[in-house]
């Protein structure tokens, strides 16, 4: 079992910059692939970004060239950049793993994942 846990969170005006982090419970946090999804009030959850083990990424077109994601593995910790945000990024942000075996492996599907954190909450303003 890996328990996962945001921060990060917060409000932010249109045009502005908030990073994420994820940190997990595990030692072996090189051995999972990590992702980052959203979910916006009245609507579904949906991926954002992911990261495999070897640290290949993938974005979401909606917001590419805005987010980075990124790990630190001897830390336990995955982060989400995220610049020039816009009203439509506000939502709850959930991390999530899977133990992979392949290394260059990048999960973007729901299902894919194993442990979720518990959610944090991004708010932009206008």
């Amino acid at each position: 079992q890996v328990q996962l846990v945001e921060s990060g969170g917060g409000l932010v005006q249109a045009g502005g910059s908030l990073g994420l982090a994820c940190a997990g419970s595990t030692r072996t946090f090189s051995s999972y692939a990590m992702g980052w999804f959203r979910q916006a009030p009245g609507k579904e959850r949906e991926f954002v970004a992911a990261i495999s083990r070897s640290g290949n990424t993938a974005y979401a077109d909606s917001v590419k060239g805005r987010c980075t994601i990124s790990r630190d593995n001897g830390g336990n910790t995955m982060y989400l950049q995220m610049n020039s945000l816009k009203r439509e990024d506000t939502a709850v942000y959930y991390c999530a793993v899977v133990a992979a075996g392949l290394s260059g492996w990048i999960p973007r599907k729901i299902a894919d994942y194993q442990y979720w954190g518990q959610g944090t909450q991004v708010t932009v303003s206008s």
